[in-house]
């Protein structure tokens, strides 16, 4: 798919975070193995948990390990408990993102973190990386499990960044590595973009209906700068 640049271009961008800014494989298959292991569970192999990263941890821990709530809630405390103070940090940003956001910035765009990861940790990962200056919002879940769908962080996401300006939408764009991603940008109508380089498996992102797919940061900033590139 070639873009072409909408008249006014892309004005709002909501990114997510993880496999999308940073790649947190590490810090996240690890921190579910802990958690795993303190529930009497065995993973030796952490690229069998790859599909944590992105949706909200107790439902991942409900389908893949068949926990019930309880445990599934009790499965995250564990998780918890190791992310805070390790698993946070076994992050790495993809290279060219800071200079990507710095630019967008320059360029007038307004931009915000929309992630199912809760606000705290959010914050604590952006501002570790030296990313946190680059967004005007920032939200995610919160400890306690709410607004963890992905729809309900894009809604609040839109409420804070638009102030209710719903003939914006068509100017705001949500970036992901996830199917979650672009259904929560096609619940409100938004321009829903999709990066291969994270963790959606083969033919994920086309299925959920992405109106753009990028496999290089590169391509991700031409296509939110309205520059010529060739894109999906």
């Amino acid at each position: 798919m070639n873009y072409q640049g909408k008249e006014d271009g892309f004005h709002y961008l909501l990114f997510d975070l993880d496999g999308t800014l940073t790649d947190p494989k590490v810090g996240i298959t690890s921190c579910v193995q802990y958690a795993l292991r303190k529930m009497g569970i065995e993973e030796p192999d952490l690229d069998k948990l790859e599909p944590f990263i992105g949706p909200p941890l107790i439902d991942s821990f409900e389908e893949f390990y068949g926990f019930d709530e309880e445990q599934a809630l009790q499965a995250v405390e564990f998780y918890r408990e190791r992310f805070r103070t390790i698993g946070l940090f076994e992050n790495e940003v993809y290279p060219g993102i800071p200079r990507m956001l710095a630019k967008l910035k320059r360029a007038g765009k307004r931009l915000a973190i929309a992630s199912s990861k809760p606000t705290v940790f959010v914050l604590r990962i952006l501002q570790h990386f030296e990313m946190e200056q680059y967004f005007d919002i920032i939200v995610g879940s919160e400890l306690d499990g709410t607004r963890s769908r992905k729809e309900e962080v894009v809604e609040e996401a839109l409420r804070q960044l638009l102030q209710g300006q719903k003939n914006e939408y068509d100017r705001t764009v949500m970036i992901g590595d996830r199917k979650f991603d672009i259904l929560g940008a096609k619940e409100f109508g938004l321009t829903g973009v999709g990066v291969s380089f994270g963790y959606a498996k083969e033919g994920e992102l086309e299925a959920a209906g992405a109106d753009y797919i990028v496999d290089t940061v590169e391509q991700l900033e031409a296509l939110l700068l309205q520059q010529e590139e060739n894109v999906r």
